[in-house]
């Protein structure tokens, strides 16, 4: 069965023609840059933009100062850590310096005990020694 409406080349020719009119008249009729509501819009693009840019000036600001804040607060953290070493320091010297002075009273506790103890053993075996030479004595002379 044949189509009822088959156009032919010349009314696809008028028809394509008939577009590209309609299209140039379209883009004709487009208001152009001198146009009140063109240049409304591109104020409002470049105000758009010029806001982004400020509200990112203003970021980097605030990022900078945040980490100027935070270097500052590193580097007392890092004196704190510091004076603390060197309190830790003193503190293990003055411990170190008392144990010695400990460790040196009690040696020269232990040698005077040791002293004493060798001259009480030394008075012990000169008086087993005394004993043995009386009794020596004794047995000779018959008592």
């Amino acid at each position: 069965m044949a189509n009822s409406h088959s156009p032919d080349f010349k009314d696809r020719l008028s028809n394509a023609a008939k577009a590209k009119r309609a299209v140039l008249e379209k883009f004709k009729a487009a208001p152009g840059p001198e146009d009140p509501v063109v240049q409304q819009r591109e104020a409002e693009r470049r105000a758009v933009v010029e806001a982004r840019a400020q509200r990112l000036a203003e970021r980097e600001a605030a990022r900078q100062a945040h980490e100027a804040e935070l270097a500052e607060q590193a580097r007392r953290a890092a004196e704190a850590a510091a004076e603390e070493a060197r309190r830790v320091a003193e503190a293990a010297a003055e411990a170190e310096r008392q144990a010695a002075e400990l460790a040196a009273l009690e040696a020269a506790d232990a040698e005077e005990r040791d002293a004493a103890l060798k001259a009480e053993q030394k008075a012990a075996r000169d008086a087993r020694y005394a004993a043995r030479k009386a009794a020596k004595k004794e047995r000779r002379r018959g008592y």
